[in-house]
């Protein structure tokens, strides 16, 4: 068996290993800064575009949905340019993204504002369907959770700081803005709500700067290329044998699994702060609430990083996540929704200790990001194994399965307005359960058949 440094086009050695994983580190950094970002976009659109709870949540279906439809194109793209070249063309196309953030403000229009993340996300497409299976198969199999699992704190970091940083910008001054609504005429509320929509330019044109940088960086910096006939050990698999990737069931159930999965990530991100405030909880705490889930992923990224594989497989640490999944979801549902804590919490912007109010409802929500953090880690390495020259491809089937941040918070709206929202998190539960069947029988399956 070749060794994992000679899966690389350029010699290999351990400084070039470990620059490749900090580039890496900071790609997976700008994944969790763009995208939780709609945990705050949501509320956020939701008052300055005048929005119901199922309108607001097109914002998660913009950016995600962009995955399903442009995952399969990403692949081709990344067939003519490379790897490393097509991380150049996402950050492009993810910096056109957030330019189209500049007139959608001046004009206050909600539909600019979806084809912006829409383009935001088509860029992030191309970027992570090359750079998921980079960190995959640059080192040992076994240990690939773990490089995902340091790649997810890098992204779970950025996700916590960033709602933070936009919120700072944006919504600051969020409880007294939506007093000060109440009693304006028609004009005077017009201007003010276009005022607030205005206040994302700012932010949005700097991170528009900051990705097109980037991308110039990324041409001239020392990531080799991978050669992708040899990122399988054909063991028992018989990639040879094969024509189609749909011959590969544990690809195809990855993917699924993957559907649900991210899914019920986005849900607990992007839909807490909503929860908060439809249990009247004060926007000034309720903005909070997003870091908690992505702290208690980081959490569990950690927890990964020190137990895989020394203490725990990859298929077993997504076991138990699964049943975490299942029973937080419980929690949410059963426990009363005025039972509350306060917690004291750093303001990143101010560096003040503030108290933040948190149901304890709330709090299971929170804690479902626990319950995901390794999900993504072990599902990537288990399904596009022995996938040999199909690897990209599958790759671009996996992000395809993003699109379950789409469809599933839309759900959830739905749900909470003809329920409420608390009931609408029963929505985990068949997510969680597909989890627990691909770690513990769909990633074995490397044939249709059914053994007799």
């Amino acid at each position: 068996m070749r060794q994992h440094s000679n899966n690389l086009r350029t010699p290999g050695t351990r400084a070039n290993y470990i620059l490749s994983i900090i580039i890496i580190g900071v790609f997976y950094f700008i994944f969790g800064f763009v995208t939780w970002l709609n945990g705050i976009l949501i509320p956020y659109l939701k008052i300055a575009c005048e929005l119901t709870n199922f309108q607001a949540l097109f914002v998660a279906f913009a950016f995600y949905i962009s995955y399903t439809l442009m995952a399969l194109p990403s692949s081709w793209i990344l067939e003519k340019t490379g790897f490393r070249n097509g991380m150049m063309v996402g950050l492009w196309v993810m910096a056109l993204g957030t330019f189209l953030f500049i007139p959608a403000a001046l004009l206050r229009m909600y539909a600019i504002f979806l084809l912006g993340l829409f383009v935001l996300g088509t860029g992030l497409a191309i970027l992570q369907t090359a750079v998921n299976p980079y960190i995959t198969i640059i080192g040992p199999r076994e240990t690939a959770a773990r490089r995902i699992s340091i790649m997810g704190i890098c992204n779970k970091l950025a996700g916590a700081i960033a709602p933070l940083i936009l919120t700072y910008f944006i919504l600051n001054d969020g409880d007294a803005f939506l007093k000060s609504l109440a009693g304006l005429d028609v004009d005077t509320k017009m201007m003010a709500l276009d005022g607030l929509a205005r206040r994302v330019i700012g932010p949005y044109l700097v991170m528009t700067l900051v990705l097109f940088a980037l991308g110039l960086f990324i041409r001239r910096a020392p990531l080799p290329e991978v050669e992708t006939e040899q990122m399988s050990e054909n063991k028992g698999i018989g990639v040879v044998l094969k024509n189609s990737i749909f011959q590969f069931p544990h690809l195809i159930i990855g993917v699924i699994a993957l559907f649900f999965y991210v899914g019920i990530e986005v849900i607990a991100g992007d839909t807490i702060i909503r929860y908060g405030l439809a249990l009247g909880v004060p926007l000034e705490s309720a903005k909070n609430f997003t870091s908690v889930v992505l702290i208690a992923m980081v959490l569990g990224y950690i927890l990964g990083i020190i137990m895989i594989p020394k203490i725990i497989s990859q298929k077993t640490a997504l076991t138990w996540c699964g049943i975490l999944g299942i029973f937080f979801t419980i929690m949410v549902i059963i426990l009363p929704s005025d039972a509350r804590l306060a917690i004291p919490f750093l303001d990143l912007m101010s560096m003040t200790r503030v108290e933040i109010i948190l149901p304890y409802t709330c709090l299971f929500v929170g804690l479902l990001g626990l319950a995901n953090s390794l999900v993504w880690p072990a599902i990537w390495p288990l399904a596009i194994h022995g996938l040999g020259p199909f690897i990209k491809t599958g790759s671009a089937l996996l992000i395809m399965a993003i699109a379950g941040g789409a469809i599933l918070p839309l759900l959830w709206g739905y749900l909470s307005d003809i329920w409420s929202a608390q009931q609408a998190y029963w929505l985990g539960i068949p997510c969680y359960l597909m989890i627990i069947y691909f770690a513990v029988w769909g990633h074995q399956l490397k044939s249709w058949k059914i053994k007799k």
